[in-house]
Formats: C-alpha cells, sequence, structure tokens
C-alpha cells in the first residue's frame, strides 16, 4: 500500500472532495456564488464544531486559570477608536485602471534586471516570493534573447519608483494607481432610519470584546494573576484580496484567548502559550514537518505587539499563518481606559497596588484550522483488489477527535435477514449519544469503506450474516484497514477506546 506524498494534495483536490462530499459549499450557488463567502454542509459543520470543542476542552475547560465569553458582534464605536482599528485597521492598495483588480501593495514585488544591451527588463508578481519573481525576470530576458548583467533585484513596491511604471501583476498594462489606503472594517447602521441611525461597525476581531468585558469577569469569577478569558466566534474584515477557499475570507470564525499577566512575567508566559498551541496541532495529527513557527520582524509587528510570533502550514501555495500568539504588552488595557474613563487594572492585594496587566493573545482561525485538517489529512493510495489488480483509494486520516463521523454501522447487503440485528446494532450506538454514528446500506460493502474513508470515518461496524449465530461483528479500522472480530456486547467499549485513546498520527 503506498500513500501519496504531500506534494500530490492540492487545492482543487480538496475544494472537489469539499464539495463532493458536503463538507463546504459556494455560497448562494443557485445565483452564481458570492465572491469568498462559503457555506459548511453536514459534514463540515460537524468538523468546525469538533475543531471548536478540541481547543475549548483543551484551553478552557481543562485549565483552572482560563474562563469564557461570548461578546457581541455590535460593539459601541468607541471601541474601534480606543482599540487603533478606526484609525490605523487599514491596507495600501493599488488597483489597475484596465482590469480593476486590486492588490495590497505590500504583496506585490517587483523584479528587476539589467542587460547588457541597455534596455532593462521588470515584471511584478503578486503573492510570489523573490526567488520566484527573480525566476521570472531570467525567463523573460531569456525569451526575449537579452542577457542579464548580474542577478535580478526584486523590491517591495513601495520601494520603487517611479511606480507609475509598473506593470499590473494580472493584465501586465502599466496601469496602476498609487496605493490609497482601503478600511478593511465593515460599516453598518444601527436604527430603522439610515440618515438619523448611529453607525456601527462588524467586528474585526474577538478580542476587543474580552478587553471591554475585563472588569466584568475579574469581577464576577474573583480570579487571580496571571489568568485568561476564551473566546470563539465570527468576526469580519473587508480584505482586499480574499482567496485560496476558506483560507482568507470576509467572514470567518476565530478562537482567541486573552492571558493576562503581571508585567514582567510576559516574556515567559508567550513563550509558553508559543510551545502549547505549536504542539497542540501536532497532537490533533498535523504532521511536523509542515508546521513551522515564524516570528516577526520588528518592522512587520502589529501597533500593540511587543513581540509575535505565527504558527504556519505548508500550504499547497506556500507557508501561510494558521495562528498568532502575541505579546499585546498593556496597549489593549491602557487605552480603553483613556476612552472609556473606567480604570480597567488588577488590584493586588500582596502590594496594595493597581496593576495593568500585559496580556498574551493567542489567536487562530477556525476555517484555516479546519482547511489545515483536510489538507494534512488527505491521503491518495494504491490499494490491491480482489482481482489482483490496483486501484485508488481516497483516505481523510483525521485524528478521531476532528473526524465528524466517528463510527459507521454497515450491513454486508440489504438483505432483509441483517436488517433487524443491523438497526439493533445502530441504535445501540446512538442511544447514549457519545458520537456521530451513520447508518448505509446502498451499494457494494467495499463502496461504503471508500465512501466513509474519504470523509475520514475512522471505524465502520459491519453486520454480516455469521452476526446472526455468533453474535460478533467485524470491525474495520480506517487507516490500515484491519478488520477485528467483536462481541456485539462489548462493541460500545471497544469503540470507546478506539476512539478516545487513539494516538495522534506521527
Amino acid at each position: 500500500m503506498a500513500e501519496s506524498p504531500p506534494s500530490l494534495v492540492t487545492l482543487d483536490k480538496i475544494v472537489s472532495l469539499c464539495k463532493r462530499r458536503g463538507f463546504i459549499f459556494q455560497s448562494s450557488e443557485i445565483y452564481g456564488g458570492l465572491g469568498s463567502t462559503w457555506d459548511y454542509g453536514p459534514l463540515g459543520v460537524e468538523l468546525k464544531r469538533n475543531v471548536k470543542e478540541a481547543w475549548w476542552r483543551d484551553n478552557v475547560l481543562r485549565r483552572d486559570d482560563v474562563v469564557g465569553l461570548d461578546s457581541a458582534i455590535l460593539m459601541h464605536p468607541r471601541v474601534w477608536e480606543a482599540s487603533g482599528h478606526l484609525e490605523g485597521f487599514t491596507d495600501p492598495m493599488v488597483e489597475c485602471r484596465a482590469c480593476n483588480h486590486r492588490f495590497r501593495e505590500d504583496h506585490v514585488l517587483v523584479g528587476i534586471g539589467k542587460t547588457e544591451d541597455g534596455p532593462g527588463v521588470s515584471l511584478s508578481a503578486h503573492g510570489a516570493t523573490e526567488e520566484e519573481v527573480a525566476g521570472r525576470v531570467t525567463d523573460n530576458a531569456r525569451k526575449l534573447g537579452l542577457k542579464l548583467v548580474g542577478p535580478p533585484a526584486v523590491l517591495p513596491m513601495a520601494q520603487v519608483s517611479p511606480k507609475s511604471g509598473i506593470k499590473c501583476p494580472e493584465c501586465d498594462e502599466a496601469a496602476l494607481t498609487e496605493p490609497r489606503n482601503f478600511n478593511l472594517m465593515f460599516k453598518t447602521f444601527m436604527g430603522p432610519v439610515e440618515d438619523t441611525a448611529s453607525t456601527v461597525y462588524l467586528r474585526p476581531e474577538t478580542a476587543q470584546g474580552i478587553f471591554a468585558n475585563f472588569l466584568n469577569v475579574l469581577n464576577s469569577t474573583r480570579k487571580k494573576l496571571p489568568f485568561g478569558i476564551a473566546q470563539t466566534g465570527k468576526s469580519f474584515r473587508n480584505e482586499i484580496t480574499p482567496g485560496n477557499f476558506v483560507f482568507r475570507t470576509r467572514e470567518f470564525e476565530q478562537m482567541e484567548i486573552e492571558f493576562f499577566v503581571r508585567p514582567g512575567e510576559d516574556e515567559a508566559w508567550h513563550q509558553r502559550w508559543i510551545d502549547q498551541r505549536f504542539a497542540w496541532y501536532q497532537h490533533y495529527g498535523i504532521r511536523p514537518q509542515n508546521l513551522r513557527l515564524r516570528p516577526h520582524d520588528a518592522d512587520e509587528l502589529s501597533h500593540y505587539a511587543k513581540a509575535t510570533s505565527d504558527v504556519e502550514y505548508l500550504f499547497p501555495w506556500g507557508w501561510g499563518e494558521l495562528e498568532g500568539i502575541a505579546n499585546r504588552t498593556d496597549f489593549d488595557l491602557r487605552r480603553h481606559t483613556e476612552f472609556s474613563e473606567e480604570r480597567l487594572t488588577y488590584f493586588d492585594e500582596e502590594s496594595q497596588e493597581h496593576i495593568t496587566p500585559y496580556v498574551i493573545e493567542p489567536s487562530g482561525g477556525v476555517d484555516r484550522a479546519a482547511l489545515t485538517f483536510l489538507m494534512d489529512a488527505y491521503t491518495e493510495e494504491e490499494v490491491a483488489t480482489a482481482q489482483g489488480k490496483t486501484e485508488k483509494r481516497v483516505v481523510l486520516k483525521l485524528h478521531p477527535a476532528i473526524a465528524p463521523v466517528k463510527v459507521a454501522v454497515l450491513p454486508l447487503s440489504r438483505n432483509q435477514a441483517l436488517a433487524p440485528l443491523s438497526r439493533q446494532v445502530y441504535s445501540s450506538l446512538t442511544a447514549p449519544g457519545r458520537w456521530p454514528v451513520e447508518f448505509d446500506d446502498a451499494q457494494s460493502i467495499g463502496r461504503r469503506y471508500r465512501r466513509f474513508d474519504e470523509v475520514g470515518t475512522p471505524l465502520c461496524v459491519t453486520v454480516d450474516f455469521n452476526s446472526l449465530d455468533d453474535h460478533q461483528v467485524t470491525v474495520r479500522e480506517r487507516d490500515s484497514m484491519a478488520q477485528t472480530r467483536v462481541p456485539i456486547d462489548g462493541l460500545d467499549q471497544h469503540l470507546q477506546h478506539r476512539l478516545d485513546t487513539s494516538p495522534p498520527r506521527s
């Protein structure tokens, strides 16, 4: 049984699988769809729920120093003044007058090559690496019969002058506008009549709801430093360049913790959270070779951050951020104290002093995590058939905690003699409500195995004609395809052991 290398996992394959098996659909598809908006189908909604539940279980329920919160999407506009979003939550962008595509200025690289014959060779590329841009410049020079003097220079668009001569990365026309700020917050109105209603914003992050409730949580729980407040929920950003399926969208779901610590202890706690969050993805099956930690350079830090490290995953299009762990210092509590005139501090009984805590923020995306689990679990294998040939088997090797369906009950056939016992087995597994279980008696048993392999179901339970006499069923394991005969009266315990203690994939 040969497993496919990670390079064979393409975005097209994942998108096709998600549509075919009911993970993710294009939103409003019957009307032609709406750009970069997606709906989660029956399996996708279970996958997302499992990701959130695993995160909540590990970061809230199993800790005594973190509590939960669910804050409103609409908040007082002053919140966004205090946070700096109204002033600084903008991205400089350029627009092509010819094709109307927009690009973030900091995502455009310009390659310039000098030639022996005088005229230079240049091009611009959006979302490419420096090596890729340099290679394209060299290839263009070769096609034009020009010889380059030295390697091409690759510069960010902001450092190239004059900018008016830079060609569009999409249509290759020299029609790019000067950079303009593009506000990433969605604006709406609160009140029935627009001209008299007050302006409010859809939140671009869940963090500010936590900071605004700092005193409420502190006074009601009487937590001592260090402690954290966790939240999952929808956020909205008017992204200039959404794309790569659900990786970058304008409506997305976040999993965030604001962990409050004493000043001076922040750096140690920051490293501790970096280590814990990096290990979390591996615990649920992400292969270590596809993960890395990348500390932010000083020039890319957010305005509130003392230090930030990203957990990145090697997607088909390159390394991309999966989660950021930031040391936000006391920026947020100080700003909200200033704007609200409420003292957001922690009173230390030992020193009899009011302390403005520093904040460590692990912040990840539910949609990105779900996409990552799908991509890393996707496997193609060549397996032998009963006829001595080979065929391709597509398997999602999802960790049992993440898999949307845990167990499938499969009668060997639709023979009426098997129906009562098959339904009895199915009912016994669904009655406790312990796991999502599916019943399927359509098509051949081999095709049904393949279907449940493709959606990541860890275990299949087959009821056959021998089961009528020996009261045993066959439990088939997804990854190895190994089959074990198990007594029906011990099936629940057997599945409990296999599902709850299965180790992460290496």
